[in-house]
């Protein structure tokens, strides 16, 4: 089989594929992700597209210095009402977030990219729309104590698959991808180009 890298720091995508028994490398990309961010909206990119360009950038940039491997990049972006929000840098900034989330939807846009011998293979994004509940802001200030630091790392704030997913009323669009990677996809992919077993 060929070697397989995640060319992400992600802990939850990484986990998400040890979880469903993929063996594979983390090589993070090491790309200045608020830089390119910064120049996509620039160039008017919508979050959804500057989504696929990140992800397309960490599998071409490790993928060019690693061709032997088949490498997936991903990311994922957070846009609500047109607007791209990310990380939060300080915990009363991930409070406004989530006080400005709240009662509303927003969408998550996810997008994987394989590529090998520094080309593009296979690209995916996908969307899912969360509909926040209009929590209390003592629910809030419960979670955000409960949750800690570890909400600098999580655009919007939350993490559904811990106590964040008491923050939705519904969501539409695939589970896996909310948490950060179209997992289902991303290993029929693999199947495909000869990442697993058939």
């Amino acid at each position: 089989m060929t070697r397989l890298i995640l060319a992400s720091a992600s802990i939850a995508r990484a986990t998400l594929l040890r979880s469903a028994g993929v063996s594979f490398e983390v090589l993070p990309a090491g790309i200045d992700e608020d830089a390119i961010k910064e120049g996509l909206q620039a160039e008017a990119a919508r979050p959804r597209g500057i989504a696929a360009a990140l992800a397309e950038r960490k599998a071409l940039q490790v993928s060019s210095a690693r061709p032997d491997a088949l490498v997936i990049g991903a990311d994922q972006t957070l846009d609500f009402d047109g607007e791209l929000l990310s990380k939060s840098a300080a915990m009363d900034a991930v409070r406004l977030q989530l006080l400005s989330l709240r009662g509303r939807s927003h969408t998550l846009a996810t997008a994987a990219v394989m590529a090998r011998d520094g080309v593009v293979v296979w690209r995916l994004v996908t969307d899912a729309t969360l509909w926040m509940r209009d929590f209390s802001d003592s629910f809030l200030d419960d979670y955000i104590a409960c949750e800690g630091d570890a909400l600098l790392d999580l655009v919007g704030g939350y993490r559904l698959e811990g106590l964040g997913a008491q923050l939705f009323r519904r969501i539409d669009g695939d589970y896996f991808s909310v948490l950060g990677l179209p997992l289902i996809a991303v290993l029929s992919a693999l199947r495909d180009y000869g990442g697993l077993r058939q």
